[in-house]
């Protein structure tokens, strides 16, 4: 099968069976503790004692197989604010009792420029993450709101994420929040979750099995020749072919299991 980023062009090519492998890394390693391996979300604490409890149902099952989901890393405390010039900003409402630093809150978390928003007076708000998700064949990844957890305070906005191919754009995942009603706090505790991540195969019923990769050079070559990209082309989709051509053979190296 090819490695095409169009599921389309692998027509007439043998299809794969079996579980497709998808590798993840931290592209930081600094600090690197505080981010929890990706999660299968399961229905584990739920009640599975009847036979026809919805937690043993296949078709649950089978749902929530398809899903990975990724913890916040810290506590976010957050209350959007304007400067006396009306310039966007956020303001750390746990003040001295947060536990992040203020520099590195600011490090990691700010909002975009009012112009890029995609509503008016809806501020889009960025959490860099040190995550990447990587395959050696056709694989689409979505990243979506985490909808199967409750949560007692909703959130006073809306998470989007994106769709993209895993196989050629590795790329360190970016948590994005548009905040729709800024009179009330953006609160997010650590541990909990913050978004699920969703994989594309070909064909559509193989199973997804999930290992931590080593950032070989190989990788750390093919992400440089493509980090950085979008501060220069508005469509990068298009650079996907040109990225594949240029891709080494393999990406995904697990990394060996340490000895106890």
């Amino acid at each position: 099968m090819q490695l095409s980023v169009h599921f389309e062009n692998t027509d007439g090519t043998t299809p794969r069976s079996g579980p497709v492998t998808v590798g993840w890394f931290l592209n930081e390693r600094k600090g690197g503790i505080i981010y929890e391996p990706p999660e299968r979300v399961r229905s584990a604490d739920m009640n599975k004692k009847h036979a026809k409890s919805a937690s043993r149902c296949p078709a649950v099952i089978n749902l929530e197989s398809r899903y990975f989901m990724v913890r916040c890393p810290f506590d976010i405390n957050l209350g959007f604010i304007r400067d006396k010039d009306g310039k966007p900003g956020l303001r750390n409402l746990s003040g001295e009792a947060s536990a992040v630093r203020a520099g590195k809150l600011g490090s990691k978390i700010h909002v975009t420029s009012e112009v890029e928003w995609r509503y008016p007076g809806v501020p889009t708000i960025q959490l860099q993450l040190p995550y990447v998700f990587i395959a050696d064949e056709p694989v689409y990844m979505s990243q979506v709101s985490p909808f199967m957890h409750y949560a007692k305070d909703p959130l006073p906005g809306t998470i989007f994420g994106g769709r993209f191919p895993i196989n050629v754009w590795p790329r360190p995942l970016m948590w994005a929040f548009e905040w729709h009603d800024t009179d009330k706090p953006l609160k997010i505790k650590r541990g909990a979750p913050l978004f699920y991540a969703t994989f594309e195969t070909l064909p559509q019923d193989r199973s997804v099995v999930m290992t931590e990769a080593q950032v070989t050079p190989e990788l750390t070559d093919y992400m440089d020749l493509i980090s950085g990209a979008v501060n220069y082309v508005n469509q990068t989709f298009s650079l996907f072919e040109a990225a594949e051509a240029r891709r080494p053979e393999t990406l995904i190296t697990p990394v060996k299991p340490t000895k106890s």
